[in-house]
């Protein structure tokens, strides 16, 4: 049986007051932050895991006092028994993330200040190279007329050829592909489409002839009505498609077509960039493009004229010449 949201609350080890402000806190995440709902949850569970933690350490509800007192060596001690439970950096980092997003709004409210959560070093995170996938096998997952996908029905194979044509093709997160709505569809030779990414910022990507093209064959071959103002990639049901059918779908692919287990749907878009960059794009170009905020992002692998920025990707894209 699924937890409601109000399960959930009733159910933190903290005063009335602090459940208030912790549910405006996920309303503010939501509706001015513009998270995922994925991110949301997380941030949701990580706060609550801690806020056990302290609540067991305190011997009592954790109000606003509690909160604003906590001790760096609370915070050590919290992150030493994640690590005791096998949790790695990567989890714990975004924990603190959560935590620390939780007690900016608070703070903002003029509830705490809660200087120990900002005052605590952050664990290392090793960066693994991206592991691009070559230009013929990227195109090869994003093409539904490929032999080793007869059993599918024709229209599944449109749909996913056409949603990893925009992670290849347009370098989108696949919860950004997920999100496009009919009216937005880019057709009839739509030369860009504006996306709305990570932390509800809006960008602009290009899109290639192979892109269109292949939403227009999944349009016309799919057996669902699709509402004007409804999201453009639908489920077998006819249902919203979600992003763990994408994953399973690409898991598939790498069986039928013999790929190795790097060949996932962000190495899509981790090849989108890769490339670009090889074929002499522009390091600030491919981070627009990617959405990145910053150009750390990019270290694993400013402003930037527009048309200069598509002519670029349109001679140098694989998929633009196919």
């Amino acid at each position: 049986m699924t937890e409601t949201a109000d399960e959930a609350l009733a159910q933190l080890p903290v005063s009335g007051d602090f459940a208030s402000a912790y549910s405006r806190w996920l309303d503010y995440l939501e509706h001015e932050k513009r998270h995922s709902s994925l991110t949301i949850q997380s941030y949701r569970r990580d706060a609550r895991q801690f806020l056990d933690f302290l609540s067991q350490k305190n011997n009592h509800p954790i109000d606003f006092k509690s909160f604003d007192e906590i001790q760096p060596l609370v915070l050590r001690a919290f992150m030493a028994s994640r690590r005791s439970m096998g949790i790695g950096n990567k989890s714990i980092l975004r924990g603190l993330a959560g935590l620390r997003s939780l007690a900016r709004y608070l703070n903002r409210m003029g509830l705490v200040t809660s200087p120990a959560l900002f005052a605590v070093k952050t664990p290392k995170i090793m960066r693994g190279l991206p592991k691009p996938l070559a230009a013929e096998i990227a195109i090869r997952m994003t093409d539904a007329a490929d032999p080793a996908l007869e059993q599918t029905e024709p229209w599944i194979l449109a749909r996913d050829a056409a949603v990893l044509g925009l992670l290849y093709g347009a370098g989108l997160r696949i919860s950004e592909a997920l999100s496009i709505l009919r009216k937005d569809a880019p057709l009839n030779g739509q030369e860009t489409l504006t996306i709305l990414g990570k932390g509800g910022k809006k960008r602009e990507v290009p899109i290639i002839r192979p892109i269109s093209e292949g939403i227009e064959t999944y349009l016309k071959l799919c057996p669902h009505f699709i509402d004007t103002d409804g999201p453009l990639f639908l489920g077998a049901k006819g249902g919203p498609l979600r992003a763990r059918i994408v994953q399973l779908t690409v898991e598939r692919l790498r069986g039928a077509l013999g790929l190795s287990a790097h060949a996932t749907p962000h190495a899509l878009r981790h090849s989108f960039a890769t490339h670009l960059l090889a074929r002499g794009g522009d390091l600030r170009s491919i981070q627009e493009l990617l959405g990145h905020a910053s150009l750390s992002s990019m270290q694993v692998y400013t402003a930037v004229d527009a048309t200069r920025l598509f002519e670029a990707y349109q001679a140098a894209h694989p998929r633009a010449k196919t």
